[in-house]
């Protein structure tokens, strides 16, 4: 606490100092002359030739250099306009309105020496628009921003600018992304080659466990999606969870007075069938807003495993090898439901509130074989099907308010309700046999039992609280700062049972039951100050202070009590270098919890000698980020050194206390270092043909300490990615895309490199007909997934095997095809962007 004393001292110290040297902001309601620190403001107005004001007008702030949106403003009843804090540089204007015949005005600069004393705006004058005669049914203005732009934390993904997006899934969307791994095999997303990720929908932390999400993520319409916003340094307003960074999904929102909506529709084939349906409805009057939204996911779809190797198990006879064959065909049904109302209660004072619903169906069928050859000519033969339904019923709900007091100075308030429900049963009919065709075992032997079972049950739910408020203390520097407080509940059950002589046995050591209860309290302060045109620094802390608590509920003992408060510095230099360059330092501090299944000791069925469990003993992961990154005419360029402490790992091998069963489990690494360098490439070839590449990559050092013969281990890896967008005559355009990870390691598990190509054409029909679109998943067939155990060092049971994991796509291309629609018509408005008090929330449930 006295070093969070220390840090609030020091802004307030800022605060003083500063709010010496610079001219306080006056109350002034809309004062066009109010501009926020960090840029300049710009103002101006847009008339008939008769003098009249043309209200509720599109305007589009350009940059210069290659037309890309920087700021999209609408005119108030007066014709007025106006853009606050833009950086220097040369941008132009482009008007639209329904009416109106479209406007595009000279290139103007604004020097780095604009924001004088006294002379903080630019007025832009009045610019005359003739009225157009012609009858029109639908306008749409559509303004293309590039598909990935550097930000400070990190990089944004402008998703409606793929032409690969409409079809797509947001897990797709993702895994096209710069620096960003999905593992199909474990159902895992890793950024910049670290597992310890945040993801979050509208700023509301996703508290359901990894595998879930990402099936999710899978049946989530990426036509829905505005943006995505990949964030490796995230500053101190952001919750401080996520060593590995933030993935930020920003769905759209509708911002057009009436009544407008969307309708999108997708079939397509790969192994099997796949559908997608969605439709999107709003009514604004400009003070109420009510929206909702429904998506419908159909998914059949196929993947095959392989294994070849050998380990020394007592329980089959000691050393043996191994093979195995397992296919798994899966369906998968989602239903996802949205309702919300915004309301403008005053010129200050706006309220709001959503409620989400989400219901995951999904049913599998496996069919297991494999082959034990125990040393040195005894053989045993295992058949088995493995039936399972998956059922996840999600409800969350918030509210918020939002006050600004005065000029500059504002509150916010947001209260979040958050609960998930999932049921796991499944069922395996298997034999077990001799060469000799013989069963193996006894009948009162639960491990050769021909009928199993298990069961997983989890109830969770969480409440958050959080207030935030930002005061501008002077023109050049702003204050932010809020608190918050999370308090979760889980209760789960879990086990394997077999059928003995007609009875169903628990095996043992299979079952686990948990009860859950964890605080976190938190407190932010952030100040961001101009030190001069061309200079900003962003300097902030946050406290985070959480208790842990599980136990047995039918026992009461305890099992985990643990608390923890640690301090988590942020502070961002940034310098603009010249017209369109700038250079920023960045350091931060971050953590990743263990989720509440990776603690709990549960048991999930893998196969006869192996079962999925938790770690009791996880520690949390701590992170201290140092980033160089440069910007110039939108290509960027970044360096980042790292150093994670106790970087958990899942999918781990090792042994029950009994040493009859082989458990799969997540471990803390003693550590791991990173040395990164990311670039991302723009390019404009001509009119018709853009290009965009990235890589991420670096050095990377580990310690593993949790295998009988701990080890060290240096490598090299990286991922990158392109796309290649075309124009073609006839409102087509096509895109070709791909990505490559390099070999890696999860732990003491080696992994090849994969990637894969894909292709889409859209048709954009006249009159505002809609879109068309044909896309192309994994063309070459390449999604297939090799690994290895026992390269790096010793794994329990002295496992020893190469495994290939293939994808639904490396059987069949998947192919896909989407018309999507919007309808109603309206005037673009410009909408708030509600942050949910839930932002960090719904993470932390992993399987």
């Amino acid at each position: 606490m006295r070093l969070l004393s220390g840090v609030f001292s020091l802004l307030l110290f800022f605060q003083h100092s500063f709010g010496q040297a610079t001219e306080s902001v006056r109350s002034g309601g809309n004062n066009p002359a109010a501009v926020s620190a960090g840029g300049t403001g710009l103002t101006g107005l847009f008339t008939t030739a008769g003098g009249a004001a043309i209200p509720f007008a599109n305007v589009l702030l350009l940059k210069a250099f290659d037309s890309s949106l920087v700021k999209a403003a609408v005119t108030d009843e007066k014709g007025s306009f106006q853009f606050d804090h833009i950086a220097a540089g040369k941008y132009l204007l482009r008007f639209s309105a329904v009416g109106y015949q479209g406007w595009e005005g000279p290139v103007f600069e604004l020097p780095a020496n604009q924001q004088t004393a006294g002379q903080p705006v630019s007025n832009l004058g009045t610019h005359i628009v003739k009225e157009d005669d012609r009858q029109m049914a639908e306008v749409v203005v559509r303004a293309q921003k590039p598909l990935y732009q550097q930000q400070t934390g990190g990089m944004v993904v402008n998703v409606e600018s793929s032409v690969l997006t409409k079809g797509s899934s947001a897990l797709e969307v993702l895994e096209r992304s710069p620096g960003v791994v999905v593992d199909h095999q474990n159902n895992a997303i890793a950024l910049n080659g670290k597992d310890g990720v945040t993801v979050m929908i509208n700023g509301k932390l996703m508290r359901m466990p990894m595998d879930q999400l990402v099936i999710l993520l899978g049946g989530m319409s990426a036509d829905d999606i505005g943006k995505i916003e990949l964030l490796t340094t995230p500053p101190a307003g952001y919750d401080a969870e996520g060593n590995g960074g933030i993935i930020n999904i920003v769905l759209k929102k509708n911002k057009k007075i009436g009544t407008s909506g969307s309708l999108s529709l997708t079939g397509g084939y790969g192994w099997g069938e796949k559908g997608t349906a969605s439709v999107n409805l709003a009514h604004n009057t400009g003070k109420v807003n009510v929206y909702g939204s429904y998506t419908f996911f159909h998914d059949r779809t196929y993947s095959d495993l392989f294994v070849k190797g050998s380990e020394n198990f007592p329980p089959l006879g000691g050393l043996l090898d191994n093979l195995t064959w397992d296919t798994t065909r899966q369906v998968q049904n989602n239903h996802n439901l949205s309702i919300g109302l915004d309301a403008t209660l005053s010129p200050k004072t706006t309220i709001g509130g959503n409620i989400n619903y989400n219901n995951i169906h999904s049913s599998s069928v496996s069919a297991d074989r494999q082959i034990f050859n125990v040393l040195p000519d005894s053989l045993l033969l295992f058949n088995g099907f493995i039936s399972g339904i998956n059922r996840w019923r999600n409800l969350s709900s918030s509210m918020y308010l939002e006050k600004k007091i005065r000029q500059g100075e504002q509150i916010n308030i947001n209260l979040d309700w958050l609960y998930f429900n999932n049921d796991r049963p499944n069922e395996v009919q298997s034999s077990f046999r001799d060469g000799k065709g013989d069963p193996a075992g006894t009948n009162n032997d639960t491990l050769f039992s021909p009928r199993q079972r298990g069961y997983a049950s989890t109830a969770i739910q969480v409440g958050v609280l959080k207030m935030d408020y930002s005061k501008q203390l002077s023109r050049k520097l702003k204050l932010e700062t809020g608190v918050k407080g999370t308090y979760t509940w889980d209760k789960s059950g879990s086990g394997i049972e077999s059928l003995v002589d007609g009875d169903w046995t628990g095996r043992s050591g299979t079952s686990n039951n948990i009860a859950m209860k964890e605080g976190i309290g938190a407190a932010y302060a952030s100040m961001n100050a101009q030190l001069d045109p061309l200079t900003s620094l962003t300097a902030g802390a946050r406290y985070e202070y959480s208790h842990t608590k599980m136990e047995d509920p039918t026992t009461g003992a305890v099992t985990v009590d643990r608390r923890l408060g640690v301090l988590f510095p942020s502070v961002t230099l940034s310098r603009k270098l010249a017209d369109r360059s700038d250079l920023q330092l960045t350091y931060s501090k971050r953590i990743s919890r263990p989720s509440y299944n990776d603690l709990a000791s549960y048991i999930g069925y893998s196969g006869p000698i192996a079962a999925y469990t938790g770690n009791p003993f996880l520690r949390p992961t701590i992170t201290n980020n140092l980033k160089l990154g440069y910007t110039y005419r939108g290509y960027s360029f970044s360096v980042m050194l790292s150093r994670d402490d106790y970087p958990i790992t899942r999918y781990q091998l090792g042994e029950n206390p009994a040493g009859n069963v082989l458990y799969i489990l997540p471990q803390n690494l003693a550590y791991q270092d990173n040395l990164n360098f990311q670039t991302n490439l723009p390019f404009k070839v001509a009119d018709w043909w853009t290009m965009n590449y990235g890589f991420v990559g670096g050095w990377r050092k580990f310690r593993e300490d949790y295998t009988a013969l701990p080890v060290e281990k240096t490598y090299f890896a990286y991922s990158s990615n392109f796309s290649e967008t075309f124009k073609l005559p006839g409102l087509f355009s096509v895109e070709l895309s791909g990505w490559y990870n390099s070999g890696t390691y999860n732990g003491t598990t080696k992994i090849d490199g994969v990637g894969t190509i894909n292709a889409g054409v859209k048709k954009e029909l006249k009159n505002n007909e809609g879109t068309l679109q044909l896309s192309v998943a994994d063309l070459f067939r390449t999604i297939s997934i090799n690994g290895y155990h026992g390269q790096l060092t010793r794994e329990a049971f002295a496992t020893d095997n190469h495994f290939i994991y293939n994808t639904e796509s490396t059987r069949s291309p998947i192919f896909k095809i989407t018309y999507t629609r919007s309808f109603g018509s309206g005037l673009l408005k410009s909408q708030r962007k509600q942050a949910s008090g839930s932002e960090e929330e719904k993470e932390r449930v992993r399987q």
